[in-house]
């Protein structure tokens, strides 16, 4: 073997190693998913014996930093209680009276911990996510399976989860005549720019 076949094949094993440690470093990268109340939907659904009613809250703030190659998660997102609207003014005057109590309690939050299930650095993943839900002054773990898809320049995510809101020590709306779930379903969804920025 001559010496320029030698440099050639320690050239080439060199571009291995370097193509290798670059696809490690950019999956070890950090993900910072910035919610933007513009571009997150927070959206709830509670069913009765006549009709299912249907509602939105408002977004205040949420950031949440994630590491694909490790599964690191954290970060907080946080929802004006104050905003929940279903689009019936007596409705939603009780609900914030005497359920929400939103004049006392303020902010829904919710700090992701950990998650289970691996999300792939580019195109859609799902997950379950692990975290602590804080409503009416308490905090709660809950999971939320969510579909997650990560991309070089956007992001998305979409998640459900349920709230057993008399369960946790929130009062019960059913009357003699009107029976209400003592569940209320959640949906998220979400998206920004480039989740590669802001490390």
């Amino acid at each position: 073997m001559t010496i320029a076949s030698t440099a050639r094949i320690r050239r080439g094993f060199a571009g291995v190693f370097a193509l290798f440690v670059f696809a490690g470093a950019a999956a070890a990268q950090e993900a910072v998913l910035k919610f933007d109340p513009a571009h997150t939907s927070v959206n709830f659904t509670l069913a009765d014996v006549l009709h299912t009613v249907r509602g939105s809250f408002r977004l205040k703030s949420g950031v949440v930093r994630f590491n694909p190659a490790s599964g690191a998660v954290s970060g907080e997102l946080v929802v004006d209680a104050s905003s929940g609207n279903s689009g019936n003014k007596s409705r939603d005057g009780r609900m914030h009276r005497e359920i929400l109590e939103s004049a006392r309690f303020a902010e829904v939050s919710f700090q992701p911990e950990r998650v289970d299930g691996t999300v792939a650095p580019q195109g859609t993943s799902m997950v379950q996510v692990h975290g602590v839900f804080g409503i009416h002054g308490a905090e709660h773990e809950i999971v939320m399976p969510a579909q997650v898809e990560l991309a070089p320049d956007h992001w998305t995510v979409s998640g459900h989860f349920s709230i057993p809101y008399v369960l946790w020590g929130m009062k019960n709306p059913s009357t003699f005549i009107l029976r209400v779930s003592q569940s209320v379903e959640i949906e998220v969804k979400a998206s920004g720019g480039s989740p590669w920025v802001g490390k």
